[in-house]
């Protein structure tokens, strides 16, 4: 049994490379699934990388001007050489990919881009997307000096990646604003995707946030299907099913996970499984300490209660007890403008304010946020209720 589970894995990640170092050099249009891209930021990106692009959605429209953004498989670098005109030269786009031929197809048009734009804010890198801390092409550097001739020198390979991990990271911890990727996480091995996932969020700032667009499908694939290297180089018998895909950025810590975008129609159909296009984007940012500074939320509706990642229902129109942390989150993008903050009368210093155990679901009293002591008596507006004002 494990020959032969090592042997599939040999088999998808080399047929994955084959495949796309030969789509590098002469297009596959098996390997494209129909994508709309806007055409505005198209015109100062050759044509050879146009033709040579596989790809299955765009998370581009999601980027902010400013943002750090790193690529998951950029490919030939369409979608780098896209972001890098919206985040704008006080951006960064970093493009990812471990496959030589597309690696060097991104590469040879970045002055000719960056010449055209006005300013150079692309550079890509070779790792694998499961393993963003190693540069293979630092590692490589070390083994053409120190190639691996005995079990001795694998050994101390071993010890090289661990030691570059650490010293001089691919992409280092909480850098980023936006982690996209665009029809790749499918083509990873199923024992990395964990791996891979764990990654991304590593990545991320607080408060960033991954966009990816992937091919998902709608029931399990038989085995059979996942050992046909072409349908996994081919983005379809590695595919997530589509619920199981939202749940992976759930076990790796996200919160605020969202379907932007899903194909109604199937890119294709193969033994009854439907394999669609969706994109999904998912937040960093919920770790950290419960304080209590006697702190609502108000869910507006339309729903008569809602839930969130923490397991907190919302009951439309009640004020929900929340921490600091929760509070804060909700009045941020997904979440922006579904609930209606109330904030206490008297303010609790964050260095000043208890735990609080956010494991209960409890209404706010009013009488929590106004303090216990409040008894204003107002008198009646009279700029809303004056004989001329019309209001009564």
């Amino acid at each position: 049994m494990n020959s032969v589970n090592t042997h599939q894995i040999s088999t998808e990640e080399e047929s994955v490379y084959s495949r796309y170092a030969d789509a590098a050099n002469q297009k596959e249009p098996a390997l494209c699934c129909p994508v709309e891209y806007n055409t505005e930021y198209l015109s100062i990106i050759p044509e050879e990388i146009l033709e040579r692009d596989y790809g299955c959605g765009d998370p581009t429209p999601y980027l902010s001007a400013g943002d750090t953004v790193v690529d998951l498989g950029s490919g030939g670098g369409k979608i780098c050489y896209i972001a890098s005109q919206i985040v704008g030269a006080e951006g960064k786009v970093i493009g990812v990919d471990c496959n030589a031929e597309m690696l060097s197809l991104a590469r040879k048009y970045q002055q000719q881009v960056s010449d055209r734009l006005g300013f150079a804010n692309v550079e890509f890198r070779c790792g694998l997307i499961q393993d963003l801390k190693l540069d293979l092409d630092q590692l490589n550097q070390e083994l053409s000096s120190n190639p691996i001739d005995s079990h001795a020198r694998w050994l101390a390979l071993r010890n090289l990646e661990e030691r570059l991990r650490q010293e001089a990271p691919m992409i280092v911890d909480e850098s980023a604003d936006c982690v996209i990727s665009n029809c790749v996480l499918n083509l990873v091995r199923e024992s990395d995707r964990s791996q891979l996932l764990e990654e991304v969020f590593r990545v991320l700032k607080r408060g960033g946030k991954a966009v990816i667009s992937d091919i998902v499908c709608d029931e399990d694939v038989p085995q059979h299907l996942k050992q046909d290297p072409t349908l996994w180089s081919g983005c379809l018998s590695g595919a997530f099913r589509e619920d199981e895909f939202l749940k992976a950025f759930e076990n790796a810590g996200f919160h605020g996970i969202e379907i932007l975008k899903r194909e109604e129609t199937p890119w294709q159909t193969i033994e009854g499984i439907e394999f669609r296009s969706i994109t999904v984007s998912a937040y960093k940012g919920k770790q950290g300490p419960c304080l209590e500074r006697n702190q609502a939320m108000v869910y507006r509706g339309p729903f008569k209660k809602v839930e969130d990642d923490d397991n907190h229902i919302y009951f439309r129109g009640q004020r929900i007890a929340v921490c600091d942390k929760t509070y804060q989150l909700l009045q941020a993008p997904p979440y922006e403008g579904h609930f209606i903050p109330v904030e206490p009368y008297q303010n609790i210093p964050l260095d000043e304010a208890q735990e609080m155990d956010c494991r209960r679901n409890v209404v706010r009293h009013p009488r929590e946020t106004k303090g216990k002591n409040y008894d204003l008596t107002s008198e009646i507006m009279e700029s809303c209720c004056s004989p001329d004002s019309g209001c009564c």
